[in-house]
Protein backbone atom coordinates (compact mmCIF):
# COMPACT_ATOMS: atom_id res chain seq x y z
CA UNK A 1 0.00 0.00 0.00
CA UNK A 2 1.28 3.35 -1.17
CA UNK A 3 2.20 5.94 1.89
CA UNK A 4 1.02 9.32 1.37
CA UNK A 5 2.40 12.56 2.89
CA UNK A 6 0.52 15.87 2.69
CA UNK A 7 2.83 18.73 0.98
CA UNK A 8 2.15 22.27 2.79
CA UNK A 9 3.47 24.34 0.10
CA UNK A 10 0.98 23.23 -1.76
CA UNK A 11 -2.24 21.45 -0.19
CA UNK A 12 -4.17 23.54 2.87
CA UNK A 13 -3.08 26.62 1.91
CA UNK A 14 -6.58 28.57 2.64
CA UNK A 15 -4.57 28.14 5.87
CA UNK A 16 -1.66 29.70 7.47
CA UNK A 17 1.41 27.38 7.10
CA UNK A 18 1.32 26.50 11.15
CA UNK A 19 -2.48 25.51 10.99
CA UNK A 20 -2.23 23.19 7.88
CA UNK A 21 -0.31 20.46 9.99
CA UNK A 22 -3.78 19.88 11.91
CA UNK A 23 -5.39 20.06 8.11
CA UNK A 24 -3.50 17.62 7.03
CA UNK A 25 -3.78 14.86 9.94
CA UNK A 26 -7.48 15.63 10.28
CA UNK A 27 -7.82 14.89 6.42
CA UNK A 28 -5.82 11.17 7.62
CA UNK A 29 -2.27 12.02 6.00
CA UNK A 30 0.31 10.32 8.71
CA UNK A 31 3.30 12.38 7.31
CA UNK A 32 4.36 15.87 5.90
CA UNK A 33 6.64 17.80 3.71
CA UNK A 34 7.33 21.27 3.80
CA UNK A 35 8.69 23.66 0.99
CA UNK A 36 9.89 27.35 2.52
CA UNK A 37 8.68 27.06 6.46
CA UNK A 38 11.60 29.63 7.19
CA UNK A 39 9.56 32.21 8.49
CA UNK A 40 7.85 30.18 11.04
CA UNK A 41 10.10 28.84 14.40
CA UNK A 42 10.98 25.27 14.30
CA UNK A 43 9.51 25.10 18.24
CA UNK A 44 6.05 25.68 16.95
CA UNK A 45 6.28 23.07 13.99
CA UNK A 46 7.76 20.75 16.37
CA UNK A 47 4.75 21.32 18.79
CA UNK A 48 2.50 20.61 16.06
CA UNK A 49 3.69 17.40 14.57
CA UNK A 50 4.12 16.18 18.19
CA UNK A 51 0.51 17.27 18.45
CA UNK A 52 -0.89 15.12 15.38
CA UNK A 53 1.17 12.62 15.44
CA UNK A 54 2.69 13.43 11.80
CA UNK A 55 5.80 12.26 10.54
CA UNK A 56 8.30 15.44 9.18
CA UNK A 57 10.07 14.44 5.85
CA UNK A 58 11.82 17.11 3.54
CA UNK A 59 11.96 20.85 3.85
CA UNK A 60 13.29 22.75 0.69
CA UNK A 61 16.59 24.57 0.59
CA UNK A 62 15.83 28.66 0.56
CA UNK A 63 14.80 29.14 -2.77
CA UNK A 64 15.14 32.90 -3.42
CA UNK A 65 14.65 34.99 -6.69
CA UNK A 66 17.62 32.23 -8.51
CA UNK A 67 14.92 29.40 -7.67
CA UNK A 68 17.68 27.97 -5.88
CA UNK A 69 21.55 27.80 -5.74
CA UNK A 70 23.55 24.76 -5.67
CA UNK A 71 24.56 25.02 -9.43
CA UNK A 72 24.84 28.61 -10.15
CA UNK A 73 28.98 29.46 -10.13
CA UNK A 74 30.15 31.84 -8.26
CA UNK A 75 27.61 31.61 -5.64
CA UNK A 76 29.27 28.58 -3.39
CA UNK A 77 29.05 30.59 -0.57
CA UNK A 78 25.50 31.73 -0.34
CA UNK A 79 24.46 27.95 -1.76
CA UNK A 80 26.52 27.21 1.71
CA UNK A 81 24.50 29.96 3.93
CA UNK A 82 21.54 28.32 2.40
CA UNK A 83 21.87 24.93 2.71
CA UNK A 84 23.47 25.42 6.77
CA UNK A 85 19.74 27.43 6.92
CA UNK A 86 17.61 24.41 5.42
CA UNK A 87 19.94 21.62 7.55
CA UNK A 88 19.41 23.99 10.91
CA UNK A 89 16.02 23.84 10.50
CA UNK A 90 15.22 20.32 9.06
CA UNK A 91 17.56 18.79 12.27
CA UNK A 92 15.68 21.34 15.10
CA UNK A 93 12.14 19.58 13.73
CA UNK A 94 13.06 16.04 13.15
CA UNK A 95 12.94 15.80 9.62
CA UNK A 96 14.81 13.28 7.31
CA UNK A 97 15.45 15.26 4.07
CA UNK A 98 16.56 18.55 2.19
CA UNK A 99 15.46 19.27 -1.60
CA UNK A 100 18.77 21.12 -2.83
CA UNK A 101 17.40 23.02 -5.96
CA UNK A 102 19.63 23.81 -8.56
CA UNK A 103 18.63 27.17 -9.85
CA UNK A 104 17.98 28.57 -12.97
CA UNK A 105 21.33 28.70 -15.23
CA UNK A 106 22.32 30.11 -18.45
CA UNK A 107 23.27 27.42 -21.50
CA UNK A 108 26.25 28.31 -22.17
CA UNK A 109 27.73 27.71 -18.18
CA UNK A 110 26.42 24.58 -17.88
CA UNK A 111 29.66 22.74 -17.53
CA UNK A 112 31.13 25.28 -15.07
CA UNK A 113 27.62 24.65 -13.61
CA UNK A 114 27.71 20.97 -13.29
CA UNK A 115 31.45 20.79 -11.48
CA UNK A 116 29.78 23.45 -8.76
CA UNK A 117 27.05 21.33 -8.17
CA UNK A 118 28.91 18.24 -7.86
CA UNK A 119 30.89 20.06 -5.47
CA UNK A 120 28.31 21.74 -3.70
CA UNK A 121 26.34 18.46 -3.36
CA UNK A 122 29.23 16.56 -1.91
CA UNK A 123 30.08 19.24 0.53
CA UNK A 124 26.80 19.16 1.92
CA UNK A 125 25.87 15.69 1.63
CA UNK A 126 28.96 15.23 4.35
CA UNK A 127 27.18 17.54 6.49
CA UNK A 128 23.95 16.25 6.09
CA UNK A 129 24.99 12.70 6.80
CA UNK A 130 26.33 13.70 10.72
CA UNK A 131 22.73 14.17 11.37
CA UNK A 132 21.38 11.59 9.21
CA UNK A 133 19.80 13.96 6.74
CA UNK A 134 19.15 12.46 2.67
CA UNK A 135 19.67 15.04 0.34
CA UNK A 136 17.31 15.04 -2.57
CA UNK A 137 18.13 16.48 -6.31
CA UNK A 138 14.64 16.77 -8.28
CA UNK A 139 14.18 17.47 -12.22
CA UNK A 140 11.97 20.09 -12.77
CA UNK A 141 10.61 20.54 -16.30
CA UNK A 142 11.46 23.29 -18.38
CA UNK A 143 7.76 24.36 -19.05
CA UNK A 144 6.94 25.35 -15.82
CA UNK A 145 11.02 26.59 -14.42
CA UNK A 146 12.61 27.61 -17.93
CA UNK A 147 16.31 27.68 -17.59
CA UNK A 148 16.60 25.13 -14.15
CA UNK A 149 19.71 23.23 -14.52
CA UNK A 150 18.26 19.90 -13.77
CA UNK A 151 15.16 18.89 -15.49
CA UNK A 152 16.06 15.16 -16.73
CA UNK A 153 15.92 12.03 -15.03
CA UNK A 154 18.74 10.70 -16.60
CA UNK A 155 21.25 13.56 -16.20
CA UNK A 156 20.08 13.79 -12.70
CA UNK A 157 21.25 10.08 -11.98
CA UNK A 158 24.32 10.94 -13.52
CA UNK A 159 24.62 13.25 -11.13
CA UNK A 160 24.25 10.95 -8.00
CA UNK A 161 26.84 8.84 -9.40
CA UNK A 162 29.35 12.09 -9.86
CA UNK A 163 28.73 12.85 -6.38
CA UNK A 164 28.76 9.94 -4.63
CA UNK A 165 27.38 10.17 -1.50
CA UNK A 166 24.87 7.17 0.15
CA UNK A 167 23.03 10.06 1.36
CA UNK A 168 21.83 11.77 -2.10
CA UNK A 169 18.94 10.59 -3.79
CA UNK A 170 16.73 11.34 -6.41
CA UNK A 171 13.21 12.94 -5.96
CA UNK A 172 11.32 11.04 -8.65
CA UNK A 173 7.89 13.47 -9.25
CA UNK A 174 5.96 11.96 -11.66
CA UNK A 175 4.37 15.28 -12.56
CA UNK A 176 7.35 16.87 -13.83
CA UNK A 177 9.13 13.68 -15.20
CA UNK A 178 5.84 13.06 -17.41
CA UNK A 179 6.25 16.51 -19.03
CA UNK A 180 10.18 15.59 -19.51
CA UNK A 181 10.26 12.36 -21.27
CA UNK A 182 7.03 10.19 -20.29
CA UNK A 183 7.85 6.44 -20.19
CA UNK A 184 7.16 6.67 -16.50
CA UNK A 185 7.35 3.34 -15.04
CA UNK A 186 9.86 1.89 -17.32
CA UNK A 187 12.19 4.74 -16.27
CA UNK A 188 11.05 4.70 -12.18
CA UNK A 189 12.14 0.90 -12.77
CA UNK A 190 15.27 1.56 -14.20
CA UNK A 191 16.25 4.35 -11.47
CA UNK A 192 14.46 2.71 -8.23
CA UNK A 193 18.33 2.20 -6.88
CA UNK A 194 18.38 5.93 -6.74
CA UNK A 195 15.18 6.84 -6.02
CA UNK A 196 14.58 8.65 -2.11
CA UNK A 197 11.71 10.12 -2.67
CA UNK A 198 8.18 10.21 -5.10
CA UNK A 199 6.00 13.35 -5.41
CA UNK A 200 2.56 13.53 -7.79
CA UNK A 201 0.07 15.76 -9.30
CA UNK A 202 -1.78 15.39 -12.45
CA UNK A 203 -0.69 15.95 -15.94
CA UNK A 204 -0.86 18.75 -17.28
CA UNK A 205 -3.05 20.59 -14.50
CA UNK A 206 -0.96 19.83 -11.77
CA UNK A 207 -4.47 19.33 -9.86
CA UNK A 208 -5.46 15.92 -7.99
CA UNK A 209 -3.87 13.22 -9.34
CA UNK A 210 -7.28 11.57 -10.56
CA UNK A 211 -7.30 13.51 -14.32
CA UNK A 212 -5.35 13.95 -16.85
CA UNK A 213 -2.25 11.72 -19.03
CA UNK A 214 -1.14 9.63 -15.66
CA UNK A 215 -2.89 6.48 -14.98
CA UNK A 216 -1.84 7.11 -11.33
CA UNK A 217 -3.74 3.80 -9.85
CA UNK A 218 -2.09 1.95 -12.04
CA UNK A 219 1.09 3.99 -10.99
CA UNK A 220 0.69 3.19 -7.50
CA UNK A 221 0.23 -0.30 -8.14
CA UNK A 222 3.10 -0.54 -10.34
CA UNK A 223 5.36 1.16 -8.15
CA UNK A 224 4.55 -0.93 -4.72
CA UNK A 225 5.42 -3.83 -6.79
CA UNK A 226 8.77 -2.76 -7.74
CA UNK A 227 9.31 -2.53 -4.26
CA UNK A 228 9.31 1.21 -3.43
CA UNK A 229 8.66 1.48 0.12
CA UNK A 230 9.25 5.43 0.60
CA UNK A 231 6.63 8.27 1.11
CA UNK A 232 4.79 9.56 -1.83
CA UNK A 233 4.49 13.23 -1.75
CA UNK A 234 0.76 14.55 -2.86
CA UNK A 235 2.24 17.60 -3.91
CA UNK A 236 -0.75 19.20 -6.19
CA UNK A 237 -2.65 22.12 -6.53
CA UNK A 238 -6.00 21.51 -5.57
CA UNK A 239 -9.12 22.21 -8.04
CA UNK A 240 -11.12 23.84 -5.07
CA UNK A 241 -10.22 23.01 -1.13
CA UNK A 242 -8.20 20.36 -0.61
CA UNK A 243 -10.43 18.47 1.41
CA UNK A 244 -13.07 18.32 -1.29
CA UNK A 245 -10.65 16.63 -3.46
CA UNK A 246 -9.51 14.20 -1.40
CA UNK A 247 -11.91 10.75 -3.43
CA UNK A 248 -8.82 9.62 -5.33
CA UNK A 249 -6.82 8.95 -1.50
CA UNK A 250 -9.51 7.21 0.31
CA UNK A 251 -9.04 3.86 -1.26
CA UNK A 252 -5.41 4.17 -0.08
CA UNK A 253 -6.30 4.99 3.67
CA UNK A 254 -6.24 8.78 3.45
CA UNK A 255 -9.35 9.30 5.23
CA UNK A 256 -10.74 12.10 7.40
CA UNK A 257 -10.82 11.29 11.03
CA UNK A 258 -13.89 11.38 12.91
CA UNK A 259 -13.91 14.43 15.31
Amino acid sequence: MPRFAANLGHLFTERPLIERFGAAAAAGFPAVELQFPYDVPTAAVVAELRKHNLTQLAVNTPQGPESGLAAIPGRERDFAAAFKRALDYVTAIGGTGIHCMTGVVDVNARPAAEKVFIGNIARAAEEAAANNITLLIEPINQRDRPGYFLSHLEHAADLVGKIGAPNVRIQFDFYHLQITGGDLLARFEKYLPLIGHVQIAAVPSRHEPDTGEVNFPLVFEAIDRLGYTGWIGCEYKPKTRTEDGLGWARPYGIVPKAH
